[in-house]
């Protein structure tokens, strides 16, 4: 009888163990921080989280039940499950601070959002498919107000602006990008590295007087330093990186260093246009500190780049016009291109805490870049009719092919730019204030040589600049004289400028009542002196105010309102001095831009899961504006402040967990900018982008949360398509196509934080995933720029779009030590 009763109590009790499932994942805060000791629970039975925020519950099966997820400091969550037994759901809920319960710490939280700023997941970053994966490709997708169309560059615009109006920071340090490159082709890969990566900030307007003079937008990077031994791989068909991170046995001393390697040949050969195409893009960085006690720090960030680029066109063959009347460019080349990029990058930064209040801060940098570019390409072609009789069985061939003309380019361009400077930063509280100081100094020295010129021949005959007298009119009648470039630009250039700036701000934190307020007022000053060869030197000043004001109402929603502004001065870089035939002009001045910007921050509960809602309305008005044209991402100035301009437009996102344990993101903005040159009246500027559609979409499989899936999709209007060398831009305003690009990657994690794994193998391994990428999964032809054909017969250019790159497959391994 007892053996009876004690097989059916262990028959039971097997049956119980057998009917259960399990729930698990990461507890996050409103930063994506983990959080130690939440309770997880339910009914009598629980857990808590461990440092790293994990936790894992066993609950009963086929049973809808209510989980609990508590902590002091955080609103708690609940959560109704029904799992099938012996399955596993992946559920990372984040919680909100509890803002009556602990005001001061609320402040600090909203701190960023008070000042304008987005901070982007670097988690998200690194798992975002892109084919130019990065920060940059990141901010296109989901900042406020970013927008780009070329998915090989890492540049982007911001409301309006071009490449050069945007600040980069890293460890509060400035960093620069080549002069020389043309293409997104050339650019190989960003200076910031993500595996390096702790903290990404950004703003996309109305920034605090402390960041630089630029027009557009502020991204501050922040380094980590390890807190022990790690190594970390990635290799893709693109590429590949490695990271290896430690730190000294008596915590002194910490190291990260990243090395890089891409190549983007994969992407070219998708093209229409038929190449022998070399690249090499290699970059090494380092970040050191030391601690050497309590209240100093030393800190180096090192950086090594070698982009190789060689380029041999054989022919191409585009295919444009409408579906009644298609037309085609057939051209065949020869000769080549070879370019050589070449930066290194150190800084020396030193951390002094006086006291508890004040802290020093005394930075040191040298940035030098050799750049080489070099090719010999002539290129004939034609345009002929596309047939488009779905009948025949030549459909699509390109039939009657006529030929236009050759042309042939020629460069041999090289530049040396050193930039060195020195940096004091003061950072004092008292009480409920915060005041910050800065001054710096800044020597650039940039030698230069540009020779450049380019022959057009179109139906046997030379053309010549329509600027240049006597103009010819062939083939009416011939010209006898000598042949002439359709453009040259032949310059030496020696140009040293000395920049004195600084800074100084002030904010402050308060309450009335309950409600929470925020304000910042700041300036900046800088002065700068431009030294050329056989050029009279010119010096400017100019003065820059700033403000912020965020106010927190004390409503049962958790809504933030702010608003923003001040005068935002771009003094003129080496490139804003030259104009087209490479002649420098110390007299250009700093463009000017007051901005106004209003924002409103929602946070709140859907579906008991947390989302955010920000939006933001703003205006600029430009001044002293320098024209400029955009070739791919090359970017030529007039070297004259000869025009007005504005911009106007709105931006809203939403984001969280529309699935749960996973974070996404939806956005929209709508931008109109326009310049008046020489007072011709208002027209579209090169980056005139109306609307933006971007979603960055996470989900994984139920059942199996490790299989996950990242999607990322882009809608853009086309913006302006240039016009022709010599052309009135008021002549040729006509628009790019949509850009519609999307990219999905599918990944299986094996095993890294928030999932472990019981295979031997991996038991040595932190992280491992295998994954798969589709980029441009559509196969959209999208377009950047325009090849303007020129025939002298009809007296007409033709825009041939140059498209992007098409359908591209990527396999990616990842793996941490």
């Amino acid at each position: 009888m007892k053996a009876s009763i004690s097989f059916i109590v262990l028959f039971f009790t097997h049956l119980a163990i057998a009917q259960t499932a399990t729930i698990k994942g990461t507890v996050k805060n409103e930063e994506g921080n983990p959080i130690e000791g939440v309770s997880v629970t339910y009914k009598t039975q629980g857990t808590i989280t461990d440092s790293k925020g994990n936790y894992e519950l066993k609950i009963p099966s086929n049973l809808e039940i209510t989980v609990t997820f508590s902590h002091i400091s955080y609103t708690t969550i609940t959560k109704k499950v029904n799992i099938p037994k012996n399955r596993n759901l992946y559920f990372s809920p984040k919680l909100i601070t509890k803002i009556e319960e602990i005001k001061t710490v609320t402040i600090r939280d909203k701190k960023d959002d008070a000042e304008g700023i987005d901070k982007v997941p670097i988690e998200t970053v690194k798992k975002l498919p892109s084919a130019n994966a990065g920060i940059e490709s990141t901010l296109k997708n989901i900042g406020l107000g970013v927008s780009g169309t070329n998915e090989l560059s890492t540049q982007y615009n911001v409301r309006g602006g071009n490449y050069d109006e945007n600040l980069v920071y890293v460890n509060g340090i400035e960093v620069y990008r080549p002069f020389l490159v043309r293409s997104g082709q050339q650019e190989g890969l960003s200076f910031v590295n993500p595996n390096l990566t702790q903290n990404v900030k950004f703003s996309a307007g109305g920034f605090q007087a402390k960041y630089g003079d630029k027009l557009s937008s502020v991204l501050d990077i922040t380094y980590r330093k390890p807190r022990q031994f790690g190594i970390g791989f990635e290799a893709s068909i693109l590429g590949g990186s490695l990271t290896v991170e430690g730190i000294s046995k008596n915590n002194k001393l910490s190291a990260i260093i990243g090395a890089r390697y891409r190549n983007n040949s994969l992407f070219v050969n998708q093209k229409d246009i038929e190449t022998n195409f070399k690249p090499n893009f290699t970059d090494v960085q380092t970040y050191v500190s030391y601690h050497f006690n309590e209240r100093f720090n030393l800190d180096f960030l090192g950086n090594f780049s070698l982009n190789n680029y060689k380029y041999t066109p054989i022919s191409r063959l585009t295919k444009f016009g409408t579906i009644s009347d298609p037309k085609a460019l057939v051209v065949n080349y020869r000769g080549k291109e070879e370019d050589q990029y070449l930066t290194i990058f150190g800084a020396l930064k030193g951390t002094y805490l006086v006291n508890d209040n004040l802290k020093l801060e005394l930075t040191s940098s040298t940035y030098n870049t050799q750049e080489e570019e070099y090719y010999d390409i002539l290129a004939f072609y034609g345009i002929g009719n596309v047939n488009s009789d779905f009948g025949s069985d030549n459909f699509g061939d390109v039939e009657f092919s006529q030929a236009i003309g050759s042309q042939l380019d020629h460069a041999r361009n090289d530049l040396d730019a050193l930039i060195t400077n020195i940096q004091l930063k003061a950072t004092l509280k008292k009480d409920k204030y915060l005041f910050e100081f800065g001054a710096k100094y800044q020597l650039e020295d940039i030698k230069d040589r540009i020779i450049e010129w380019e022959v057009i021949d179109s139906a046997g005959f030379s053309l010549r600049p329509p600027n240049l007298l006597p103009r010819n009119d062939e083939p009416y009648n011939p010209y006898t004289g000598p042949i002439v470039p359709f453009s040259s630009t032949r310059a030496t250039n020696n140009v040293q400028i000395n920049r004195v700036s600084g800074f100084g701000q002030w904010s402050k934190t308060t309450y009335i009542k309950d409600h929470q307020l925020w304000f910042n007022l700041g300036v900046r000053a800088q002065n700068w002196k431009v030294k050329a060869d056989n050029i009279e030197s010119k010096e400017h000043t100019v003065i820059s105010p700033r403000a912020q004001f965020a106010i927190k109402p004390d409503w049962k929603k958790d809504i933030l309102f702010r608003i923003s502004g001040g005068y935002y001065y771009q003094p003129p870089f080496y490139r804003e001095l030259r104009d087209s035939i490479g002649i420098v002009h110390p007299e250009v001045k700093a463009q000017r831009s007051i901005h106004l910007v209003l924002g409103n921050d929602h946070s709140f509960l859907l579906w008991n899961r947390p989302f955010k809602l920000v939006t933001e309305a703003y205006y600029k008005s430009l001044s002293d504006v320098n024209p400029f044209t955009v070739d791919n991402v090359q970017i030529r100035y007039r070297a004259k402040n000869n025009a007005t301009a504005y911009a106007v437009g709105f931006d809203a996102r939403i984001n969280g967990e529309f699935v749960e344990g996973t974070e996404s993101y939806f956005s929209f903005g709508y931008l109109k900018t326009e310049e008046n040159i020489n007072n011709q009246g208002y027209i579209a500027r090169p980056t005139d982008q109306r609307l933006k559609f971007a979603v960055l979409f996470q989900d994984y499989v139920p059942n199996y949360p490790n299989l996950k899936m990242y999607l990322n999709m882009v809608y853009n209007t086309g913006v302006p398509g240039g016009s022709p060398s010599y052309a009135n831009p008021y002549i040729f305003q006509n628009r790019l196509k949509d850009y519609f690009r999307s990219d999905i990657g599918i990944s299986y994690v094996f095993k890294d934080a928030e999932n472990t794994t019981n295979i031997k193998w991996l038991e040595n391994f932190k992280e491992f995933s295998l994954g798969i990428e589709l980029f441009n999964m559509f196969d959209v032809q999208n377009s950047i720029t325009n090849t303007w054909v020129r025939d002298i017969a009809s007296s007409q250019s033709v825009a041939i779009p140059n498209y992007l790159s098409g359908r591209v497959l990527n396999v990616k391994l990842k793996i941490g030590l």
